[in-house]
């Protein structure tokens, strides 16, 4: 019933706002001019003109011009101020009748809450100590024909921030702080690989071979060539091209699209940042993310030492790095490694609840058992190494345990951030894993990769040692603005439909 009052509260005002708009048409007065003649910023005004004392104008006598949504609108008889906000701040305006022009003194009737405005005036400070603008002339931007929420209650229903992002931004300075440092961390992140002499590149988004990740993939169908198509999972084995071209530091940051489940960290289109370079390895991957984090903590005003959800992380060097079975073995009380007994992983896998396949041998089952129970125990930057060559199929082998692979995956808070490589460039090699994962896809594996016979022919032409990493840019939002949730650092993620 109050669902329904509400809608029929929401239908007068729209009725209201529309029949406003109607009227200032027919007195020929275009509610959504073309032209606007807006010259100052909130903020420009109040660097400008923040020491003007009680009572006192811009001794100049400048006319500015200023221009946002009204936010609040109060009227005493000869008298009207509206709080007027921008992208910079919120400013009054301080209207009389007679300072004003009719016109714009006769538009106050029209002007609703949430409306878009211009007005032109002069700086002063109210008597009462409020910085103003003595506003001349109103004119109006855009009206507004829907109320915001009610202002004490504002918009707190999360599926409905998600949904009408807009408004999330409108009615919570806090979500929109968000956004502003997502863009100042990603702009963090190119400045600083290009510092360190990286190039950025662009790679296909439409792929005809699946490969670079173990994902589900989106398909589509290229109608000019009659082709199906994928959405990329990744972009590893296009950068590697770079580097067998000489590229020798490359990096992209874009869309990923992966059809899988949505919960807390993940999307299925999601944003990360890739990055490669000759000649390096893995510890060279490892200098790399903690200076690349210390600058993102930076970029919004945070030191080694931040706070997510509760829990206090310190990123001051050197980071933690531990291999998958010693994490295995803390979480279960006993040591553990490759030669430990396949039964009595399986033993182990069946006391802690962790399914397991008669296929999988002891590298895959250690993996699972830190996969299940080793992640979450971790709460500072760790560098979690040495992963069985079953999980890694496009990782170079340990020179000395060719059972194990040369990668890390740097976790933080129980959450995976990044996945690095030293990377493979043995072509027989690489094409006797491929040939694995396709035996796996025609076992029934959805996300197994296809083999990719032009990558094939890339590192037959040689590439050099190279190290190799990929960085979850969504998830290094959420660390460095506190978010829980992976919905509240993407501007529009993906929702079921509206009437479902």
């Amino acid at each position: 019933m109050a669902d329904e009052t509400t809608q029929n509260q929401l239908g007068d005002e729209r009725a209201v706002r529309r029949a406003r708009r109607q009227a200032l048409i027919d007195a020929g007065i275009n509610p959504y001019p073309i032209k606007n003649t807006i010259d100052w910023k909130v903020a420009q005004v109040d660097e400008t003109f923040g020491s003007l004392e009680n009572g006192e104008f811009d001794p100049e006598g400048r006319t500015i011009t200023v221009g946002g949504r009204v936010r609040a609108f109060r009227r005493h008889g000869k008298l009207a101020f509206i709080d007027c906000e921008d992208a910079t701040g919120t400013i009054q305006l301080f209207c009389k009748v007679d300072e004003m022009d009719e016109a714009s003194w006769a538009l106050l009737d029209s002007i609703d809450m949430g409306d878009i405005v211009q007005a032109t005036g002069t700086a002063t400070r109210t008597k009462r100590g409020q910085l103003s603008i003595m506003a001349h002339n109103l004119v109006l931007l855009s009206k507004a024909v829907r109320p915001l929420p009610e202002k004490f209650h504002g918009l707190s229903d999360r599926e409905v921030r998600y949904r009408q992002r807009y408004v999330d931004l409108i009615m919570n300075p806090e979500s929109k702080q968000v956004f502003i440092n997502r863009s100042k961390i990603v702009s963090t992140i190119r400045r600083f690989m290009e510092s360190q002499g990286y190039l950025e590149v662009e790679t296909p988004i439409l792929q005809e071979t699946l490969g670079g990740a173990n994902a589900r993939p989106f398909t589509t169908h290229f109608n000019a060539l009659d082709q199906d198509c994928y959405l990329r999972i990744a972009t590893e084995l296009h950068l590697k091209r770079c580097i067998v071209g000489g590229l020798d530091r490359v990096f992209e940051i874009g869309r990923q699209f992966r059809n899988e489940g949505m919960d807390l960290t993940h999307n299925p289109e999601f944003t990360s940042m890739e990055a490669y370079c000759a000649y390096s390895d893995l510890d060279g991957m490892k200098q790399l993310s903690e200076d690349l984090f210390r600058a993102c903590a930076a970029a919004v005003g945070k030191g080694d030492k931040i706070e997510y959800q509760g829990t206090e992380i310190d990123f001051s060097s050197p980071w933690r790095s531990a291999s998958i079975a010693e994490i295995a073995s803390d979480c279960v009380g006993e040591t553990l490694d490759l030669d430990t007994p396949v039964e009595h992983l399986r033993e182990l896998c069946e006391k802690y609840e962790i399914e397991w396949e008669e296929s999988w041998g002891a590298g895959r089952l250690l993996f699972e058992l830190y996969d299940e129970l080793g992640e979450a125990s971790i709460v500072n930057p760790t560098f979690v190494c040495d992963y069985p060559v079953e999980v890694s199929p496009l990782a170079k082998r340990k020179d000395d345990d060719p059972r194990l692979t040369d990668r890390f995956e740097l976790i933080i808070a129980g959450h995976e951030y990044a996945n690095a490589f030293s990377e493979l460039n043995d072509p027989v090699d690489q094409e006797g894993r491929f040939a694995a994962q396709v035996e796996a896809k025609a076992a029934g594996d959805e996300e197994a990769m296809e083999y990719d016979a032009d990558y094939i022919r890339a590192l037959e032409y040689g590439m050099p040692p190279a190290g190799g990493i990929g960085y979850g840019i969504d998830r290094m939002i959420m660390l460095f603005c506190d978010q829980a949730s992976i919905r509240d650092v993407l501007l529009f993620p993906h929702m079921r439909p509206e009437n479902a």
